[in-house]
């Protein structure tokens, strides 16, 4: 049995994640949130749910204790929440990290989208850099994911490059970053020490589809 604690259980991407343990007898999910009224569309029977903000050390600290894997999806001031996680699963000796931050912190984001992306949304990146550059110095065996523009098709499809390569595609659908996030729930060992762009393949452009 695999215990999980999924960090910013509501989010949009985590929804996919939490619908999809639903059918998981493996994995034994503990669902951190600050609202645990916007799980209420879910089936969370079985799962523990915790009410915290991450910034709660004493709270994400016990929430923390006995887990086997930390799958974070969260907004905000995306270093200071990286910080706290980092310190929490450091105090309860938790070692695997899955964290999600956004395309483009590494200016990996090639030509005109890539230049279109700077212009949306480069102002807001810094904190994402921040996060991602404490998680690589940690002692964690961390996955990261940076995620193209988000979409809600109901639709499983992507591919993936390393934190060295051009980023491709523009856009990529939430449950495909969900099915992504449960490949590495699954397999565990899977892109450790890693740093992983995700897009729909065949979306390249010069911005999302619709943008």
């Amino acid at each position: 049995m695999t215990n999980l604690l999924i960090i910013g259980a509501s989010g949009a991407i985590a929804r996919h994640v939490v619908a999809a343990l639903s059918d998981q007898p493996t994995i034994r999910p503990t669902l951190y949130l600050r609202d645990a009224a916007k799980l209420a569309d879910l089936d969370t029977s079985g799962m523990r749910i915790v009410e915290g903000d991450v910034t709660d050390t004493a709270r994400l600290t016990e929430a923390m204790a006995g887990q086997d894997i930390v799958y974070a999806n969260l907004t905000g001031e995306m270093d200071v929440l990286a910080q706290a996680v980092i310190g929490a699963m450091d105090r309860a000796g938790v070692k695997r990290l899955i964290f999600v931050t956004s395309l483009g912190i590494y200016d990996e984001v090639p030509g005109k989208f890539g230049d279109w992306n700077r212009r949306e949304i480069g102002a807001y990146l810094p904190p994402f850099r921040r996060a991602a550059d404490l998680i690589e110095a940690s002692d964690l065996d961390y996955t990261i994911l940076r995620p193209a523009w988000l979409t809600d098709a109901d639709e499983v499809d992507y591919e993936a490059t390393t934190r060295n390569e051009p980023f491709k595609g523009t856009e990529i659908a939430r449950k495909a970053v969900a099915a992504y996030v449960m490949s590495l729930l699954q397999n565990p060992a899977k892109d450790i020490g890693g740093n992983i762009g995700l897009s729909k393949p065949g979306t390249d452009g010069d911005k999302p589809a619709f943008a």
